[in-house]
């Protein structure tokens, strides 16, 4: 994600408000944000010191209104405060990497990362390949695994993901 014009201070509230809103364009690129949660992020953002037609707008839309019409108007926003979209994969290995970290940081226990949506989908390095194929493909395949075989995995997972948040950073944006 590239931020385009000129930028506030860094010591603005306003230049917190877009890193936020760039991390939340990150997120929503991830398909890790929904859009009806949107309208409250721009409210967030205008509180911040951001201020544009559309974040305005986007603000007084209610959650249950036309997810295409918060789509648009959210992108509009952003591109309005001069903050690209990044590419969906760039997103998506962002996402894995703050799953390690919330792992590593105890906010996220191993059982929790099961889904079906990691499969090496958009990884690019040895250590998000090596993280994304411990995550459980299911939700069911921790309840079947012993306590001892549920503790390798997770020491397996924990050393996984120490290494891919040691690793070189993605590149920049999210």
């Amino acid at each position: 994600m590239r931020r385009t014009g000129t930028t506030p201070d860094p010591e603005t509230p306003t230049r917190r408000g877009l890193a936020a809103l760039g991390e939340v364009a990150c997120r929503y690129r991830a398909d890790e944000i929904p859009p009806e949660d949107l309208p409250m992020v721009a409210a967030e953002a205008l509180v911040a010191g951001l201020d544009t037609p559309t974040l305005c707008e986007l603000a007084g839309l209610p959650r249950n209104a036309d997810v295409a019409d918060i789509r648009h108007a959210f992108e509009q926003a952003l591109a309005e405060c001069g903050i690209e979209l990044p590419d969906p994969d760039l997103a998506r290995r962002h996402a894995l990497r703050r799953l390690a970290a919330g792992l590593l940081a105890g906010e996220i226990e191993p059982a929790d990362l099961a889904t079906d949506d990691w499969w090496e989908e958009g990884t690019e390095t040895a250590q998000e390949r090596a993280f994304a194929r411990l995550i459980p493909p299911c939700a069911c395949c921790p309840e079947y695994a012993t306590g001892l075989e549920m503790r390798r995995r997770a020491a397996e997972l924990r050393a996984a993901a120490l290494a891919l948040t040691s690793s070189a950073p993605v590149a920049p944006g999210c």
